[in-house]
């Protein structure tokens, strides 16, 4: 009778942590990850880029952006640079991904670098398309100058700074 009861109580506690309505991620499901860059690599981080604007995700594009990052562009208008921070730029984008219908980011050759093993300069060229509706394209060509870094040999890429170069 008591080992009945043992096994009841371990079969009705193997339960209460198994929820068949919200499995778990099974391990080494390679659907979304096999997309997605080894950010330990330059090209990895720019491969990461164009996913996380291909599949409008904050999440991944906030991963590509160092603590410190800071993004700058010209206002032709002004006359002025324009600066701002990480958060401003999350949430400038998490706008941006909202109202778009989609995203299409093609990079192209690598113009110049410079740098190390932790701190390196990649200025590159690349096609942007951002669909609003299908009245509504803006279509944006030009050069990134991007400051990237990493703590050390081995760890991921994050972009610290960011100064668009584009016709826009």
């Amino acid at each position: 009778m008591l080992r009945n009861i043992t096994y009841i109580l371990i079969l009705f506690f193997s339960f209460l942590s198994c929820n068949p309505f919200a499995p778990g991620i099974e391990e080494g499901n390679t659907t979304y990850s096999s997309l997605l860059g080894d950010q330990k690599t330059i090209e990895g981080l720019f491969q990461n880029f164009k996913y996380a604007y291909t599949l409008k995700d904050t999440l991944l594009y906030g991963k590509l952006l160092a603590p410190d990052f800071t993004f700058m562009y010209r206002d032709y208008d002004k006359g002025i640079d324009v600066t701002w921070s990480r958060d401003e730029d999350v949430q400038i984008t998490y706008r941006l991904f909202q109202n778009a219908q989609s995203c299409d980011l093609i990079w192209n050759n690598i113009f110049y670098t410079t740098g190390d093993s932790t701190y390196i300069n990649v200025v590159r060229f690349f096609n942007l398309s951002i669909t609003f509706n299908p009245n509504d394209i803006t279509r944006v060509d030009g050069k990134v100058n991007l400051i990237l870094s990493r703590e050390a040999t081995g760890k991921p890429w994050q972009i610290k700074y960011w100064r668009d170069e584009s016709n826009f």
